[in-house]
């Protein structure tokens, strides 16, 4: 675990100020729950000023957002934040709220979020000693390279939000990190779940075997390898994957769909297996990709993603689990997740709040993210514990 003392000799940036959007609240209370337990458990602190206000219990700042009868709206801040180094937290894709358009009731989408959070920078207006942005979900993360006529939404957001003064973007499993190319000056840091999926199923699998014969990590498709890869070379078990066949010929929902998954990896009988990806949209994917799994013997299937869209509803993976199709389902709090979803049998949250706090915190006194960017030593530390049981 990273060593919060140290923090003790680097001065912070400046006082800390959390502003959680109204679509991260939930995640927004743990992740200033654990700010406080952190910096109340340090030594003795500084007389320096630049440690004014640090040890507190509550680092969040209050903010207004009402909406007009017309649908728009402005956003307030209700206390100031002058000198501040600022964190806004957001999600986009919470579809939980509401708002009221001329008499009739509308559901949040992406671009009414990101919308919000730009009426926030607005409302900084200047004062702040940084702002940083923590979106957990990057914002048309999937629409991030340019073909013909389309429009090439992830970098003309991170570039607007860079002009409008932010230092530092933080998110996680960018589909394609490289769309920081916008603003090269600016701030960019992605980050992993892979050692919370890991915490996860060694918590909640029993005779959870972690080698060559008895776990093979796979990658539902070709976007996904690189994640796989890495997460299979760090526990030392081998890794496959699916190749997506798609009719290109039409558009469905936005895409081409898929034909069939061709399966290209070592054999899997008798093995564990966890499938790793970034999100899971309707779910008919990953579904098929695990029948397949244990058609060719695979003796349980696990499925760990960060981002649990559910856009159609999660009826498709209660009838998958009832079929036998897969055993546990492992997605992060990083975003809003209906409910009821955890009452499932076979639904896992990997809690990311104590994550986000760490990275909260050691962006605030400027210090190396080393550790939590390539978590490499994380993941070990888990798995030498696993194996001291064994």
């Amino acid at each position: 675990m990273p060593d919060f003392h140290k923090l003790e000799s680097l001065i912070p940036v400046a006082p800390l100020a959390l502003i959680v959007m109204d679509s991260a609240k939930d995640l927004g209370e743990k992740v200033n729950n654990h700010l406080s337990s952190f910096r109340h458990a340090l030594h003795t602190l500084p007389s320096d000023p630049a440690f004014r206000d640090y040890v507190k219990d509550d680092y969040r700042v209050s903010y207004q957002n009402p909406r007009f009868g017309s649908g728009e709206s402005k956003v307030t801040l209700t206390e100031s934040i002058r000198g501040k180094d600022v964190f806004i937290l957001a999600d986009v894709m919470n579809h939980s709220l509401t708002y009221k358009m001329h008499g009739y009731t509308n559901y949040y989408s992406p671009d009414d979020h990101y919308q919000d959070l730009k009426r926030v920078i607005a409302a900084i207006n200047g004062k702040a000693r940084r702002i940083n942005i923590i979106m957990p979900f990057l914002y048309e993360g999937r629409q991030h390279h340019k073909n013909n006529r389309e429009s090439l939404d992830a970098a003309v957001m991170f570039k607007e939000l860079h002009e409008m003064g932010i230092t530092n973007f933080l998110t996680f499993d960018a589909h394609d990190p490289r769309i920081s190319n916008a603003a090269p000056i600016s701030g960019f840091d992605n980050f992993m779940a892979s050692p919370q999926f890991f915490k996860s199923l060694i918590t909640n699998i029993e005779d959870f075997v972690v080698d060559k014969n008895n776990l093979t990590v796979i990658s539902p498709d070709e976007g996904a390898l690189d994640r796989a890869v890495y997460f299979a070379n760090v526990l030392g078990v081998n890794t496959g994957m699916f190749y997506k066949r798609r009719d290109y010929s039409k558009v469905v929902n936005g895409s081409n769909p898929i034909v069939a998954h061709e399966y290209l990896g070592d054999d899997i009988e008798g093995k564990d297996v966890i499938i790793i990806d970034d999100m899971i949209s309707s779910g008919s994917s990953m579904i098929d990709t695990s029948k397949q799994l244990k058609k060719r013997g695979a003796k349980r299937v696990y499925i760990c993603t960060t981002f649990g869209l559910f856009t159609n509803g999660i009826d498709i993976f209660d009838k998958g689990y009832e079929e036998g199709a897969f055993d546990a389902l492992i997605t992060t709090n990083l975003i809003y997740q209906t409910p009821e979803y955890a009452d499932r049998p076979y639904y896992i949250v990997a809690d990311m709040s104590k994550f986000l706090a760490t990275v909260i915190d050691f962006v605030n006194h400027d210090a190396s993210l080393s550790y939590v960017i390539t978590p490499t030593e994380s993941i070990q530390d888990l798995l030498k514990k696993v194996n001291d049981k064994a």
